[in-house]
């Protein structure tokens, strides 16, 4: 079992999504960085869609109540067991009563925003529509359907067979395959529906213009402040379904950027939608940093999905052969 000790608000039990329940009108939700999930749990022997917390706001503490092993993944945030540095993306041993520590992200152009907290046997709370994954809107699924408090103890399920001991490291993706333009972090689009309907001007500047997350952005969606965008004519649309990655841009010209809480339903016309290979990128970016917007194509967006699930492969591979050789010696 692992016991929360900080009070650092919005870390919540996310594994890769609750998919197949839109037409209940309840959304996704998930990990916001899936690849820093999917990571964790191979490092640990977990099946790719083993639950973990997601933490976001730090620092944030734990304890361990039995001996097991974890790798934290996401955001560097100088990890800590008992006081003792831990190597990010990196699986390592734990005992009972050990205490991990993670704290504020470090600087950098990749220091992420987001954390993972993966253990050996996933945390084990109830399924709910198919998911542990936490959706705050509606109290669904995760921990009580909530944020996570001190004194909120999460069971782990049992740990993987013959999962080694051994501490066992990747390279983040981010570094693996990193994306960025005029220095800064870079998120391929798709034109959406309603993209011919802005201004040639808008149009430009949405290509050619910086974006900042600002601090009215959540797991729900990120409000983006940078040269505003506007349609040729007022344009009122009916509410229509919508998913994480759509970007839409109210009155104001501001857009929002629908992330993995994203309700399943809106009227805000379109300008584009982030392909899904790139959500994860985008769910790192910090308040207060900007990125660009590339266009992309519809094979360019199958392509860059393919690279992201051969780079899963290969983690996979090299993580099951450093056991492999592990058990032998």
């Amino acid at each position: 079992m692992i016991e929360i000790l900080s009070g650092a608000p919005l870390a919540t039990v996310q594994d890769l999504g609750r998919l197949g329940a839109l037409r209940w009108g309840v959304g996704y939700s998930g990990a916001m960085d899936p690849l820093a999930l999917i990571c964790g749990n191979l490092l640990v022997g977990n099946d790719r869609d083993a639950a973990a917390v997601e933490a976001q706001l730090f620092p944030f503490e734990a304890r361990f109540n039995a001996d097991g092993a974890i790798a934290v993944t996401g955001a560097d945030c100088a990890a800590t067991l008992d006081g003792a540095p831990l190597l990010p993306w990196a699986s390592t041993p734990v005992r009972a009563g050990q205490r991990l520590r993670l704290d504020h992200p470090k600087p950098g152009a990749w220091s992420g925003a987001r954390a993972y907290v993966c253990v050996a046997g996933g945390i084990d709370t109830a399924l709910a529509l198919g998911s542990r994954s936490t959706q705050l809107r509606g109290a669904i699924g995760g921990h009580e359907g909530r944020a996570l408090r001190p004194g909120d103890v999460l069971p782990v399920g049992a740990a993987p067979a013959g999962a080694s001991s051994e501490p066992c490291g990747v390279m983040p993706p981010a570094l693996a395959m990193p994306l960025e333009v005029d220095g800064l972090p870079a998120i391929r689009v798709l034109p959406a529906a309603e993209y011919a309907c802005f201004s040639p001007a808008s149009q430009e500047a949405f290509w050619s213009g910086a974006y900042k997350v600002t601090p009215q952005s959540d797991r729900y969606g990120f409000r983006l402040f940078g040269p505003e965008l506007l349609p040729s004519v007022p344009l009122e649309l009916r509410s229509h379904g919508i998913v994480p990655g759509v970007i839409q841009v109210p009155h104001g010209g501001q857009p929002i950027v629908q992330m993995r809480d994203a309700q399943p339903s809106g009227g805000y016309p379109k300008i584009a939608t982030v392909i899904e290979a790139d959500l994860w990128r985008l769910g790192q970016i910090p308040i207060g940093r900007s990125v660009r917007f590339l266009r992309a194509t519809w094979a360019e967006a199958i392509e860059a999905a393919r690279v992201n699930e051969r780079w899963i492969d290969e983690v996979a591979r090299l993580v099951d052969l450093f056991r492999t050789r592990s058990a032998r010696s």
